[in-house]
């Protein structure tokens, strides 16, 4: 395998190598001699074009393209919606790994040349097969020190994202044959269990945070807003052991929480789970509302709304949110307490109940059940918000002290 030597460049921040609209996928290569490459894929929605294979050298340094680049190969026969190239030298041959047919329906390709321009020959080396795991996806080969051989991918499951796989692989008459190959055809099919890779050493069982007490100076990694953020949404408070979230000026033309920059969110952690938290609502005007949220193209919340001069328990949903739609309101009663504990716990398949509890032991569950939805191709998110409708020069806040996944 020849391994990609990066020559320093003389920059630090991110550098324009080249401007592309719909140019998807891309993947340097350094070459033994030297020469540098960059192949990518195409997107139909925003190119007009897709389903084939682009190449360009490329300065070592990786600052620019030199040429407008070349089709090393057209999948529009065989092999519909071919992304997500690797490439990678191995015994003289060049190879593409790359994903065809749509990422939940779809199969994974490999193409092999003498010459790094081609012709490819291809060859299917994993699809679903016989088992559950749908349109194995943007792939990638990695070897480990020991010389082993393995392959990860993503599986598209709807509401719950796209899960990491990592497939067992090895090399016969230079095809890579990736997963289980049970009737020996060189293609191969997604195992759900394997023996570990060998990698020098035993590690413990670990998994992406999840829960947040909220009492360091930063967010934890699992947190993404839904837009590019601004300081002003939410502030870490270190040893006060709370994230303040200010309720933020819903933007022009909002017509449900999908218009809403400034929700803080995280990815659906497993297929079933509970996830909790314990916010302190102070609004200060009319139409200010907070709560925890289930997010995607239809989505649902639990929380509080400043109205009529008083807090109201508020449960509401959208179906069709990416398209404009409106809220459907579920529940709107008064509370006296403004700290709150929320709660939703999901299920197989991505169903998802509300309860809330002012001592946060006794919990009173609010509401119909509502099927979380993808947010287009990121699957749905969990998490919080703080808003409001008005102009002010202060706006209220919620206070979230904790939230907890389990």
């Amino acid at each position: 395998m020849t391994k990609a030597k990066h020559p320093a460049g003389p920059w630090t921040e991110p550098h324009l190598v080249k401007a592309g609209k719909g140019w998807i996928d891309s993947c340097p290569f350094w070459d033994e001699d030297g020469n540098a490459y960059l192949v990518h894929a195409f997107a139909g929605s925003r190119s007009g074009i897709k389903s084939i294979l682009v190449l360009h050298r490329m300065r070592p340094d990786g600052t620019a393209l030199l040429d407008d680049g070349v089709l090393v190969f057209d999948g529009h026969k065989e092999h519909t919606t071919v992304e997500g190239p690797k490439m990678y030298k191995r015994n003289g041959y060049y190879y593409l790994f790359a994903p065809a047919g749509g990422v939940a329906t779809g199969w994974q390709l490999v193409l092999r040349s003498r010459n790094i321009y081609g012709p490819y020959e291809a060859k299917v080396v994993m699809d679903q097969g016989k088992t559950k795991i749908n349109g194995p996806h943007q792939g990638a080969w990695v070897d480990t020190p020991g010389g082993e051989s393995w392959f990860f991918h993503f599986q598209d499951r709807e509401a719950y994202g796209r899960i990491v796989h990592l497939q067992p692989m090895k090399w016969v008459a230079d095809w890579p044959v990736i997963g289980n190959d049970p009737d020996g055809d060189g293609k191969g099919e997604p195992v759900m269990e394997f023996k570990k890779p060998l990698v020098g050493k035993a590690f413990p069982l670990a998994a992406p945070a999840t829960s947040d007490e909220f009492d360091l100076p930063q967010l934890g990694l699992q947190w993404q807003w839904q837009a590019n953020p601004q300081p002003e949404w939410g502030f870490p408070t270190g040893y006060l052991g709370f994230f303040r979230l200010n309720a933020v000026l819903n933007p022009s033309g909002f017509r449900n929480l999908w218009d809403l920059p400034n929700l803080l969110l995280q990815k659906i952690p497993a297929p079933a789970f509970s996830a909790t938290a314990k916010l302190t609502f102070s609004p200060n005007t009319t139409g200010e509302k907070a709560g925890l949220v289930v997010m995607g193209a239809d989505y649902a919340y639990i929380g509080l709304e400043k109205a009529d001069g008083q807090l109201h328990l508020i449960l509401s949903s959208c179906k069709a949110a990416d398209k404009g739609s409106a809220e459907t309101v579920h529940l709107s009663q008064p509370v006296s307490s403004n700290t709150v504990y929320f709660r939703v716990e999901v299920k197989e398949p991505a169903m998802c109940s509300f309860s809330y509890s002012t001592d946060g032991k006794t919990f009173q569950p609010v509401g119909p059940p509502f099927e979380a939805k993808p947010g287009r191709w990121i699957g749905a998110k969990i998490g919080l918000f703080c808003s409001r409708t008005l102009v002010t020069n202060d706006s209220g806040y919620a206070d979230a002290d904790w939230f907890r996944v389990e």
